[in-house]
Parts: structure tokens; C-alpha cells; sequence
């Protein structure tokens, strides 16, 4: 899910709520393991989890970043199954809950969407890079052939999960799971796929897609290939 904290002013002398602080940036943006990126919750049960998750993440690509580590945080809210936290170009934390029964997706959803953001964030729009960088026009082209799914709710929540940034994070999360050669992350997929959920779609529809996601990190030039030693 896409959420922001507003900040206000420091000088109102009134009771209020201390907003969490954005992650700290350190030196130049460079090119960094994915894994190097983000801080799990070593000492949560749903950690073994995260890490092959994360791990699957790093296999399809890398990052490009000034950022320190960004922080995992569990959740145990029943109300959605993520959150990636956000003030304007920095972000806060990632947060996952441990109810949502299927937490490995719930993470990549919100990983997708913290990636989104840190490629590209406009501060007039306040759009991301899945909604308008040249690297993700052939994913939007194929993304936009996929068949809607529907979701619970009114028109306003339909157009939602319609939106770029969303349709991104599902795309993002199903193609990790299925290159993840994980039996772990596989057997949640198939779950979801078995269960029709509206976050997937079928795999012989899918797969055309999938490349097109693999192809943004290879536009972005964040992906690790394994060139050929000569003898």
C-alpha cells in the first residue's frame, strides 16, 4: 500500500504526534546488492521468510542508492498486508504483517514500491518512475494487455488497484516469485493462483509480462549478467 507522512512546521507550540524520521542518505548514489539496501527484523519469527524473499529480490536485480538501510518493521494489522512509508523523495520504513498469510508476497508488494520511488520521484506530481520512466515504457505496454482483475470495493478502490504504481507492485511481486526457483515462494504462488486472487494473474498470461519486468532492471542497468571467461 502507498503511504506518505506529512511533516509540519516546527515552531506550533501544540501537542502533537512525532512523525517518524526518513533514512538517512550518506556519499553518492551508487550501484549496491539489493540486499545491502534494506534492514529485516532478525529477531521476528517471520525473518527465515523475508530473508529468501529479499534474497530472490537480489537474485533479478541490484539497486542504485545513496541511502542507508532501510528498515523492515512486522506488523500484526489486519487491514492490509503492507506498507511501504514515504515523506516526499525519502523513505521511512517498509512494514509487513504477520496476519496477512501470505507474507513473502506482502513483502515484495511493498518492495516494488519503495523501488519504484527511488528510481524516480517527481516532486511536482509526486508520480513515480512505473508511471513515466523510459525504462518501464515496454512493461507498461504489456502490463496494459493484461485482463483487469477485480477487486472488492467501489470504483474509487478499483481505480486504485489500477493505478501504475499498483499494477507495478503486483507485477513486481509475481515475477519474483516465479523466478525465485524458491519452493518456498513457489508454493505461495501457487496458492494464490489456486485461490484465483486478484494480486496474480495466470501464468501463460503472465509470462510475457515477467520479461518485460526483467527488461527494466536491464534498461536501468541493474541487473547482475553472467558474461562469458575466456579460456
Amino acid at each position: 500500500m502507498k503511504e506518505s507522512v506529512r511533516s509540519i512546521t516546527n515552531d506550533l507550540r501544540v501537542a502533537r504526534r512525532r512523525y517518524p524520521d526518513c533514512v538517512a542518505r550518506w556519499g553518492r548514489p551508487r550501484v549496491r546488492q539489493l540486499d545491502d539496501c534494506l534492514t529485516l527484523p532478525r529477531r521476528s519469527p517471520l525473518f527465515p521468510e523475508l530473508e529468501r524473499a529479499l534474497a530472490a529480490a537480489s537474485r533479478l536485480h541490484m539497486m542504485k542508492s545513496d541511502l542507508l538501510r532501510l528498515p523492515v518493521r512486522v506488523t500484526s494489522t489486519t487491514s492490509e498486508a503492507g506498507a511501504y512509508r514515504y515523506r516526499r523523495a525519502s523513505p521511512i520504513d517498509l512494514r509487513v504483517s504477520s496476519r496477512s498469510g501470505c507474507v513473502a508476497t506482502g513483502f515484495l508488494h511493498e518492495l516494488a514500491h519503495f523501488v519504484d520511488h527511488q528510481v524516480h520521484y517527481d516532486k511536482k506530481s509526486r508520480v513515480w518512475a512505473s508511471a513515466l520512466h523510459p525504462a518501464f515504457a515496454r512493461w507498461r505496454s504489456s502490463a496494459a494487455e493484461l485482463d483487469g482483475r477485480p477487486f472488492p470495493g467501489g470504483s474509487y478502490r478499483q481505480r486504485y488497484f489500477e493505478s501504475a504504481h499498483e499494477v507495478w507492485a503486483r507485477c513486481y511481486a509475481q515475477t519474483v516469485l516465479m523466478r525465485s526457483g524458491d519452493d518456498l515462494l513457489l508454493q505461495q504462488l501457487e496458492r494464490l493462483l489456486d485461490a484465483d486472487d486478484p494480486h496474480v494473474w495466470p501464468l501463460d498470461e503472465f509470462e510475457r509480462v515477467a520479461v518485460e519486468v526483467e527488461t527494466v532492471f536491464v534498461e536501468l542497468g541493474l541487473t547482475q549478467l553472467e558474461l562469458p571467461i575466456a579460456a
